[in-house]
């Protein structure tokens, strides 16, 4: 068979690099077009990609934790088509619970054979597999992890040789063997199955079990030939089956290593002299964020100007939202996410960007914020935020933040941005010179809202105060049109009913 080397494609966005996180399948495995095979990280976000070819996988060139360059060998596929003949009765039930809990009932095997034959059409981030120039569907796959370890699942039950358990260019045990073989090990404190596999191929299954602390072992399954579904799984979880701390282990080790000298004592800084407790590589979301950061300070001539502002309005008004409303009433970002999108209609030079000699201003905002996440600091932003009500900006500020806590976000969702709103004060301080968050030229920062004396009509009152801190590029405007716009924000907070009239 010709073997097809699928190098790693264009991820936009000017990035010429990706992080390889995770392999989805391993040598042996048989893929189709459009099958995911690979997790990367770039630009912030995790991206399946998908493979174009379709056969058997020969090599895989790197291992997790690898930089891959762009138009670098990914992964090697020995053309050919998987046949379904001879298929074991648990696979074809696997396959069928996947396409119930996920799959229209249109969405059929011979539709996906066709796609893998004429090409999917299908993009991510600016390339495409041959020939389906859109028209052709995608149905959902199971991934080919799970598919290996179908196979050496049901050759378990079949007596046959469950085939390599290794991933290509590590020479380490794949994980999901691993896993695997955990659990066969376990399986002899079973009464009445020693020795015997669980038999269950879904991830699915597997997944929702291990995040349970379930062993499949003890779970007793009502499909074919004793297959342990979904359901089965799910009654388990009703019944009360779980064991403490017998949740999965990492996927990954540790990326921080302590460094030890050849006679095995830690390695000393030279500089210091003490101890080095751990060496981390500065990779993924660090090291994206890291040069984004080094690019800001290294290209802008920042300025900042703050002033605080008393929130007391704003509070009263989003309670008696909350007391007619308690689900939908806007959260205060929303609030002042429409304070600065009216704000930046006035003060346009703030919404633009430098290209070269030029200052680009943008019909339109789109309203990035920062959100704190697993993986560090993501800003998404949302799409023509002047366009929306406050209720439905703060429906897309939650739906956003939990896309990038997933994981999930696309790299258009985390660079489209073209004015960021930095919440700091959920972190209970009151103020920062936030660094610009390039290409933009401003970022507005919130403090915490605390209570302080404040002078109201030449009376002394306890108010709720915050400050606004704007820093902004130097080149595309001078202070004052900086703190109009800053003003207009804080006037906005202090008199909120009267700004919204307006709006």
């Amino acid at each position: 068979m010709a073997r097809q080397t699928f190098m790693l494609p264009d991820l936009g966005e000017g990035l010429t690099e990706a992080e390889l996180v995770n392999w989805l399948v391993g040598v042996g495995d048989e893929i189709r077009v459009d099958q995911p095979v690979a997790e990367v990280e770039t630009a912030k976000s995790m991206v399946e990609v998908p493979s174009p070819f379709a056969g058997t996988v020969a090599e895989l060139h790197g291992k997790a934790g690898d930089t891959i360059d762009v138009g670098k060998p990914l992964i090697s596929v020995e053309a050919g088509e998987r046949s379904a003949a001879g298929e074991h009765p648990a696979a074809a039930a696997y396959r069928q619970e996947e396409r119930a809990g996920a799959e229209p009932a249109a969405a059929t095997e011979p539709a996906a054979e066709v796609a893998a034959e004429s090409g999917s059409g299908n993009v991510l981030i600016g390339y495409g597999t041959r020939g389906g120039h859109g028209t052709a569907k995608r149905t959902r796959r199971p991934r080919a992890r799970a598919a290996s370890a179908a196979r050496r699942e049901a050759a378990g039950v079949l007596g046959a040789d469950p085939g390599r358990a290794t991933t290509a260019g590590s020479g380490a045990p794949d994980p999901g063997a691993r896993a695997e073989e955990s659990v066969r090990s376990g399986l002899a404190e079973r009464p009445g199955a020693p020795g015997q596999a669980p038999l269950v191929i879904s991830p699915l299954v597997r997944k929702l079990a291990r995040d349970a602390g379930l062993r499949l072992a003890d779970i007793d399954g009502t499909g074919a030939g004793g297959l342990v579904l979904r359901r089965d799984v799910e009654a388990a979880l009703a019944g009360g089956l779980s064991r403490p701390g017998a949740g999965a282990a990492p996927e990954f080790p540790a990326a921080a290593q302590v460094p030890e000298t050849a006679a095995g004592a830690p390695e000393l800084d030279p500089r210091s002299g003490l101890g080095i407790a751990e060496r981390t590589p500065m990779r993924g979301v660090r090291k994206t964020v890291a040069a984004a950061m080094a690019r800001s300070r290294r290209e802008i001539p920042e300025a900042t100007v703050w002033v605080d502002v008393d929130a007391t309005a704003l509070l009263e008004l989003r309670a008696a939202l909350k007391r007619k409303d308690p689900d939908g009433a806007p959260g205060l970002l929303a609030f002042i996410g429409r304070f600065v999108t009216a704000g930046l209609r006035k003060y346009p030079e703030l919404n633009s960007r430098i290209e070269g000699e030029d200052i680009v201003r943008f019909d339109g905002v789109n309203l990035g914020f920062a959100a704190q996440t697993d993986r560090g600091l993501m800003v998404p932003s949302v799409r023509d935020a002047g366009k929306l009500s406050a209720r439905s900006l703060d429906a897309e500020i939650r739906r956003l933040t939990a896309v990038v806590r997933s994981g999930k976000a696309t790299p258009e969702e985390l660079t489209r941005g073209t004015f960021t709103l930095n919440n700091y004060g959920v972190f209970g301080v009151d103020g920062s010179a936030a660094i610009i968050n390039y290409p933009e030229v401003a970022i507005l920062g919130v403090g915490r809202i605390v209570e302080r004396p404040w002078v109201v009509d030449g009376v002394l009152a306890v108010r709720s105060v915050t400050e606004l801190t704007l820093s902004f590029d130097h080149r595309v405007c001078d202070g004052a049109t900086a703190g109009g716009f800053l003003r207009f924000v804080a006037d906005a907070i202090e008199n909120p009913a009267g700004i919204l009239a307006e709006l």
